[in-house]
């Protein structure tokens, strides 16, 4: 399905005497997908989601989830967003079972033991459901977190960086839960700021630095828009200047002349093709090479160049 569930507007946050969080962001989420926000520490994330959410109060723009006017109809919307925050947030000397009840409770659904155990069960916590809070690991208590903001059987579900602090193994195992939830029509919205979370997880990523969405697309589009391919040449001898039989490649020369380098493709193959012809017109002009190192930009390349320079990035 593809209709949208989330629909923000020219949202902006500017704190009395502060900085602007968010400068007029537009973001449009799809209802089924898993979306991922990429940005530095202190771009909006946070407080983006906060104001979706109802704990920030927007200074400007609109927010409409499931159709609905989140200012206007905040407790019905409310009820079907569940929010997995960055700090631990629960009585660490209550047991686990009863933290998740309460939070179920607190929505305003009936008692359901089932869905309760379920929801345990899904996250491996089943066992530990009578065991004091303060007693689990940190990855449990994170987990703990992710069941009690499942207990009321949210439609959209945030994880605002829901592995910091958690190893590798268990990294892994909790993509593979959030990979079950959206099966289950879960529409999911993470900030990360493992670049590979992104990557495996995410259907589309958008990148937010300094207030402001950069852009947001499927990974496909943004690595055949801004993928680049970079390969180095050491050459037998040195050259003084691009000789003209290349100058048509996206080439410089480097290291004293000693070295070409070659920038440029597109993230569709380009890059890789036109390395090849590089080669073979190096060869057929008995321009001589003794190695050849060939790079793929990754999709941290790309978020690393597009919060370093912005639009120019785009632009470029």
């Amino acid at each position: 399905m593809t209709d949208t569930i989330l629909d923000i507007r020219g949202l902006e946050k500017t704190y009395k005497n502060g900085p602007t969080a968010l400068g007029g962001v537009d973001l449009h989420i799809r209802r089924g997908e898993i979306f991922a926000l990429l940005g530095p520490n202190g771009a909006g994330k946070t407080t983006l989601i906060g104001a979706v959410c109802g704990l920030v109060n927007p200074t400007g723009g609109t927010i409409e989830a499931f159709g609905k006017d989140v200012s206007r109809h905040w407790r019905e919307v409310r009820r079907k967003i569940g929010l997995v925050p960055q700090e631990l947030s629960f009585d660490m000397f209550d047991k686990v079972i009863r933290q998740v009840r309460y939070s179920r409770g607190m929505f305003g659904c009936a008692p359901d033991e089932a869905r309760i155990e379920e929801v345990l069960r899904s996250l491996s916590l089943w066992d530990k459901r009578d065991e004091p809070i303060r007693k689990l690991s940190g990855g449990m208590k994170r987990r703990v977190m992710i069941a009690k903001a499942l207990a009321h059987d949210p439609e959209l579900l945030f994880l605002d960086e829901p592995t910091a602090g958690v190893d590798v193994e268990l990294r892994r195992d909790m993509w593979r839960q959030i990979g079950e939830l959206r099966e289950r029509g879960t529409t999911i919205i993470l900030t990360t700021h493992y670049i590979e979370e992104a990557e495996e997880m995410a259907d589309r990523v958008g990148v937010i630095n300094k207030g402001k969405i950069l852009l947001t697309d499927d990974k496909t589009a943004i690595m055949g828009r801004l993928g680049r391919t970079e390969a180095h040449f050491t050459l037998e001898a040195p050259l003084s200047a691009v000789p003209d039989c290349i100058c048509v490649y996206p080439v410089t020369l480097e290291d004293g002349g000693s070295r070409l380098v070659y920038r440029g493709g597109d993230g569709t193959g380009k890059g890789k093709r036109e390395v090849a012809q590089l080669a073979q017109d190096l060869t057929r002009n008995n321009i001589g090479f003794t190695g050849m190192e060939t790079t793929e930009s990754t999709l941290e390349d790309i978020f690393v160049g597009l919060v370093e320079n912005g639009e120019k990035e785009l632009a470029s």
